[in-house]
């Protein structure tokens, strides 16, 4: 009986320190997560560009609750940061659809590039770092950089969705000196 108990006890105490190791280590994501992940990036450009669906294709690529952050404008900037659509007929407007009707779409003449896609696992799913480039903006031969995204990503029951995606301009990130001037 004593022994029993001795090997319960070393059990209980092996199981314990396990569950103690992987609460420390650091989040994972397997190859199929940074793929979808960066389908679901590939895909974000295609939607807001063809106001697909009335907008509703890009608004679907959040999460029911999920926003698009301004810190690019002079205003967002000025706020560091402010909520321009949250919820999918708010995000499906910004993509230019909704009550819209994709009428009157701010880039029906360009094309946005989605860069340098940086994944990074999190306790709550995922964050991810890419540049924008947007092509044709001023003409059919136009490259310019506009800043770049910092995302927040959830994997849902319909997939990897943005949970937050903040659109930054290029000296917001990590190293002033290495980025180049701003676009406002």
């Amino acid at each position: 009986m004593r022994n029993r108990l001795i090997a319960a006890g070393i059990f209980c105490l092996g199981a314990l320190t396990l569950v103690a190791v992987r609460a420390q280590q650091k989040p994972t994501l397997t190859a199929l997560d940074y793929i979808e992940i960066q389908q679901l990036a590939n895909r974000y450009a295609q939607a807001i560009d063809s106001c697909a669906n009335n907008g509703y294709d890009y608004a679907d690529l959040y999460t029911p609750d999920g926003e698009f952050v301004d810190n690019i404008t002079e205003e967002g900037f000025a706020k560091h940061g402010l909520v321009r659509a949250k919820g999918r007929e708010q995000l499906a407007a910004a993509a230019g659809g909704g009550s819209l009707g994709c009428k009157n779409v701010g880039w029906k003449d360009w094309s946005h590039l989605m860069v340098n896609h940086v994944i990074t696992p999190t306790p709550d799913g995922a964050s991810g770092r890419v540049y924008l480039v947007a092509i044709g903006e001023k003409g059919p031969r136009d490259v310019t950089r506009y800043g770049g995204y910092e995302d927040q990503y959830v994997k849902t029951s319909a997939g990897w969705r943005i949970k937050k995606r903040t659109h930054v301009r290029n000296k917001a990130w990590s190293n002033p000196l290495l980025q180049s001037a701003d676009l406002n």
